[in-house]
């Protein structure tokens, strides 16, 4: 059952940015003992937990967080037949807390995820780098290469169009991780013991009409801009595939933030990614995926979405409505994918009637 707890902390920061306009999301199938260490930063925030698995199972949640909880059971009454578009038995069921969020922010994380430390030893705070890079501008027509040229002791370079320097509101902010790369399973298997060590301090906008893997671990959006895009599919129990689901939502994120001109960040923040999964079992679930990203991939380098394609909402239906005709002559999945993804509309609509009617984005 959803549920709200809150307890004051006098430790925590009086004024954290967006306190009252950002919800955490978090997927998970365990007790959230990982939340003692991001206490600090994550407590004055509302949390929105997704309990994936076994429904009867309670999942401990530590003291001093306001939070909802949802499991399988929240989410078929509260959608109805729609829940069919929810994953289950993957992380994927996270877009749901995306759903039944209020707040104009979101930033979703893993259980398996904890924090980090900087050159200098100090803790990360991922968060606050989140809201700060979705509260300035992308640059995603025009490449600098100081990287984002609106932080601190960065600026625009020589030969940089003047008429650019506005930049494009941003969207979404994809961080990174150190210690367990985000590998696919071939790759884990010929590197088992590869660390990430590597901090690098920057922040870059991806570029207009460039993809990237985007992945869900470390993951911050504005929901009010591109929240109706952020679906992560259809994976794990009953499907053909898995470890796809925030690769797909990044695709799909991707083309339409392109064609409604909004901008994209990755890099800072880093998060500590603590444990590597098993490599036999992701391949499992990655190997269809694998052969099949090598025409998912152009489908989406090569997507129109028309120009009367004003909102969110207009431009996903018109990539569901494409990924039937084109990527359906596959597999039969994609066609049961491109209706789940009418779906996740449809629901996204009926509890977020207000943004319904309302554009998300305007095309320039």
């Amino acid at each position: 059952m959803a549920g709200t707890v809150t307890v004051p902390s006098a430790s925590v920061p009086s004024t954290p940015l967006l306190k009252d306009e950002l919800d955490i999301v978090i997927p998970t199938i365990r007790n959230l003992d990982f939340l003692e260490m991001w206490r600090p930063f994550f407590q004055p925030y509302h949390l929105i937990i997704v309990q994936d698995g076994d429904p009867t199972k309670t999942i401990r949640v530590p003291e001093g967080f306001d939070y909802e909880l949802y499991n399988r059971n929240d989410i078929n009454r509260i959608l109805g037949p729609k829940a069919s578009c929810i994953s289950f038995k993957d992380s994927a069921c996270r877009c749901f807390g995306y759903m039944v969020s209020k707040k104009k922010y979101v930033f979703t994380i893993d259980d398996d995820c904890f924090v980090a430390k900087d050159p200098s030893g100090k803790d990360i705070n991922a968060l606050e780098q989140h809201i700060k890079n979705l509260l300035s501008p992308s640059t995603p027509f025009f490449f600098n290469t100081l990287y984002d040229p609106y932080r601190e002791g960065a600026d625009f370079v020589r030969g940089y169009p003047f008429s650019l320097r506005e930049g494009a509101k941003t969207a979404v902010s994809h961080g990174l991780w150190l210690n367990i790369p985000d590998y696919d399973a071939p790759t884990q298997m010929v590197k088992p013991r590869e660390r990430n060590s590597r901090y690098v301090d920057a922040v870059m906008t991806v570029p207009k009409g460039t993809l990237f893997p985007m992945c869900g671990m470390n993951l911050a959006f504005d929901r009010d801009l591109i929240g109706p895009a952020m679906y992560f599919g259809l994976m794990g129990d009953g499907q053909p595939i898995g470890r796809y689901d925030d690769m797909w939502a990044g695709w799909c994120m991707k083309v339409i933030c392109d064609h409604l001109s909004l901008g994209v960040k990755t890099g800072l923040p880093y998060i500590w990614h603590s444990k590597a999964s098993n490599p036999f079992v992701n391949l499992k679930k990655e190997y269809k995926g694998i052969f099949w990203q090598e025409d998912i991939i152009p489908f989406f380098q090569n997507a129109t979405i028309p120009k009367e394609c004003d909102t969110v909402q207009k431009c996903y239906l018109s990539l569901a409505e494409q990924v039937k005709e084109k990527l359906g002559k596959i597999d039969p999945y994609f066609v049961k994918l491109a209706d789940a993804m009418v779906t996740w509309i449809e629901a996204w609509d009926e509890l977020n009637p207000s943004t319904a009617a309302v554009e998300n984005g305007k095309a320039k």
